[in-house]
This record gives structure tokens, C-alpha cells and sequence, in this order.
């Protein structure tokens, strides 16, 4: 690994054991085994690492886990689809748990900072696109404005049940059947 991505390992590495506002600078440089510079020179502040370590760690851990639970609703309806993602869920909460107390800590900050909201809305448009993609891929049937608007959902549904979650480990305020229910009705079915 190179100056960059062993910043990235640290940072997360003394994210998850201290939290986002413990973490200093100096922390970081010496978790990656790098000069205090590098931080500087790699990302131009703590705060744009911050955000792109917790993003990148996040969205390959939760993200990875979300396109398993797409990919495996393919063959069946859009909606089944919606049930087996968000029933499989739980579990890919409780297993980026710290991760996300980390985030939810992060975005306090990210509100807080037009540099920072300005990085955070540069990936979340990769974001959208990568679920639209991977609901596209397993329900061929959409169009292309249908997957993208099911991927926004989906990352919105994450966002919200993912802080609800936090609040109460290991409930849900709705689940895979529920949501689907929801919807159904909705659609007058």
C-alpha cells in the first residue's frame, strides 16, 4: 500500500477505537505508519480523510452487502426483491455497527461544513448510480429511470433505517414484508 491508502486504514482503525472527534491528526499519522505531512499532502485536511475513510469503508461494507441482497432478489418481482433486501438487512447493520456510530457522528460535522457537504455530495451521485446499476442487473425488466429511482430509495431507506437501527440495535422499524406492504398499497394494490 502506498502513503494514501495506509492514511485510509489508520484513519479508520482510530475512528472505530476512539470515535470521530478523538481522532487526531496524530493518531492517524502514526496508526499508517506515515508523517503527520501526509495528511496534508494526501487529502488537504483530517476532515476530507475522515469523511473518505468512514465513505469508502461504509460503502464497501454496507454497499457490498446490499448488492449480495439485490443480486440475489434476481429472477423474482421488483417488489420480492424489496422484501429479501431489506429482510436481510439486520444483519448488515449489526455487523457495521461501530462503523456506522462512527459515520452518524461524521455527518454532524459534514453538516456543519460546506467543504465537507461539497466531498460527501461528489460520492453520493457514485452512490446512486452503483445501486441503480445492481438493481438494474437483477431486475432487467426496469427501465433505466425505474432502477435509478428504486436505487435512490434504497440508499434513502438505508440512511434512515440505518440511524433507527442505532437507536434500538437489532429492531427495525420496518422490515423487508412491511415495506413491501407499504408499497403495495400505495401503488393501489
Amino acid at each position: 500500500m502506498g502513503n494514501r491508502e495506509d492514511l485510509l486504514a489508520g484513519a479508520r482503525k482510530v475512528i472505530l477505537e476512539r470515535g470521530v472527534a478523538k481522532a487526531t491528526a496524530r493518531d492517524i499519522a502514526s496508526a499508517a505508519g506515515v508523517s503527520l505531512a501526509a495528511i496534508g499532502y494526501h487529502f488537504g485536511s483530517k476532515d476530507r480523510l475522515v469523511t473518505e475513510a468512514l465513505s469508502e469503508a461504509l460503502g464497501n461494507s454496507i454497499g457490498d452487502a446490499m448488492d449480495e441482497l439485490i443480486a440475489a432478489g434476481a429472477g423474482s418481482s421488483p417488489l420480492a426483491g424489496l422484501a429479501r433486501l431489506w429482510n436481510g438487512m439486520p444483519a448488515v447493520f449489526e455487523a457495521n455497527h461501530e462503523a456506522m456510530l462512527a459515520s452518524l457522528e461524521n455527518i454532524v460535522r459534514i453538516v456543519r461544513s460546506d467543504d465537507a457537504r461539497g466531498q460527501l455530495g461528489d460520492q453520493l451521485s457514485g452512490a446512486f448510480d452503483d445501486l441503480a446499476a445492481h438493481v438494474k442487473a437483477a431486475h432487467p425488466e426496469l427501465d433505466d429511470g425505474q432502477a435509478a429511482a428504486i436505487g435512490r430509495m434504497y440508499f434513502v431507506l438505508v440512511q434512515g433505517l440505518g440511524v433507527l437501527w442505532l437507536l434500538n440495535p437489532g429492531e427495525l422499524v420496518a422490515n423487508g414484508d412491511q415495506l413491501t406492504t407499504a408499497v403495495s398499497a400505495l401503488a393501489g394494490q
